[in-house]
C-alpha cells in the first residue's frame, strides 16, 4: 500500500493489482477482413481500376523449371485448384484458389469444380475462376490461360454476394466488439468505486485514532 498523509488526516490507498476479471480480452477479436465501402474503393481506386480491365496474364509457378515441366505443373495445379499468375502491366503476383466453397475453413469443401477451372470450354485453353479478399474487397478473378504458351487474359470484378456477406459479419464483429468494451468499462467502474468505498473506510478509521506522538 502506498500512504498519502495531509494534515492529520492519514489516506490510505490500496495499490493491488486490478483483479484478471476486469481486464478485456482483446487477443478474442479479428481485424475486419475487408474496408467499409468495398464498392466504392473497388471503382475508385487505381489498381482495381487497371485489373478490372481485361489485362494480359501469366501463369509464374516454377519459373526455373522447363517448359514442358511448368505446361504440366501449370495443369496439375489447376485440376488441384491453385495456381500463380500475374497481371503483366501492374506487377501484380496472385496465389488463386479455383474452389467452389473457397470461404470454408474444411479443407474437404475446397474442391474445385468445372465452374472455376474448365479444361473443355475452348480447345488449348483454361478458363479460371476464383473467389478472394484483395486489399479488403472481395473479388472475383475470371480468365483463360494458354496450355502451350502459359499466358492468357484475365480481369478482376467485384463480388457484390461476398461483400454483403463480409460486411454484414464485420457489422456483427464491431457490435461484439462494442459491446464487450462497454462491459469492460462497466466492470472498471464498479472496481473503481469499490477502492474507493474502501479509501474512504480506511481513512476514516485512520482520522478516528490519530497517532499522537510526544
Amino acid at each position: 500500500m502506498d500512504t498519502l498523509t495531509a494534515c492529520d488526516v492519514t489516506l490510505v490507498v490500496p495499490t493491488q493489482r486490478l483483479p484478471s476479471s476486469v481486464f478485456i480480452r482483446f487477443e478474442e477479436y479479428t481485424m475486419p477482413r475487408v474496408v467499409p465501402n468495398q464498392k466504392e474503393k473497388f471503382e475508385s481506386d487505381e489498381l482495381f481500376r487497371k485489373l478490372s480491365r481485361e489485362c494480359e496474364v501469366r501463369y509464374t509457378g516454377f519459373r526455373d523449371r522447363s517448359l514442358e515441366e511448368r505446361q504440366v505443373r501449370f495443369q496439375t495445379g489447376c485440376r488441384e485448384g491453385h495456381s500463380e499468375i500475374a497481371f503483366i502491366g501492374t506487377g501484380t503476383n496472385l496465389h488463386l484458389q479455383f474452389a467452389a466453397n473457397a470461404w470454408s475453413d474444411n479443407k474437404a469443401d475446397k474442391i474445385p469444380t468445372k465452374e472455376f477451372v474448365d479444361f473443355d470450354k475452348e480447345a488449348g485453353k483454361v478458363h479460371l475462376r476464383s473467389q478472394f479478399i484483395l486489399n479488403g474487397v472481395c473479388v472475383i478473378y475470371k480468365g483463360w490461360m494458354d496450355l502451350d504458351r502459359l499466358d492468357g487474359v484475365g480481369c478482376l470484378e467485384f463480388d457484390v454476394e461476398r461483400a454483403q456477406v463480409e460486411d454484414a459479419n464485420m457489422r456483427d464483429a464491431l457490435e461484439q466488439t462494442q459491446r464487450r468494451l462497454r462491459e469492460f468499462e462497466e466492470r472498471q467502474r464498479i472496481h473503481r468505486e469499490e477502492l474507493e468505498r474502501r479509501a474512504e473506510a480506511e481513512a476514516e478509521v485512520s482520522y478516528s485514532f490519530p497517532d499522537r506522538k510526544g
